[in-house]
């Protein structure tokens, strides 16, 4: 019983660590292409951009149909 006990923890312990260090990660990620990457692409293809951005999604792809 103590095992289970013991490894539950441990679980609990690396998952937290593991949170910690991904989330910054992929917040700085997301910020850097909102912010800067977009934004330039936008400047240096216009319309077509804004058309690609309109189809294609950011993150996910969409579920085929």
């Amino acid at each position: 019983m103590t095992g289970a006990i013991v490894r539950t923890v441990l679980f609990a312990i690396l998952f937290m660590g593991t949170v910690l260090v991904y989330v910054p990660y992929f917040l700085v990620a997301h910020l850097f292409v909102v912010l800067y990457e977009e934004p330039v692409l936008r400047r240096k293809f216009g319309e077509s951009y804004d058309r690609y951005r309109a189809t294609v999604p950011r993150w996910l792809a969409r579920r085929p149909r």
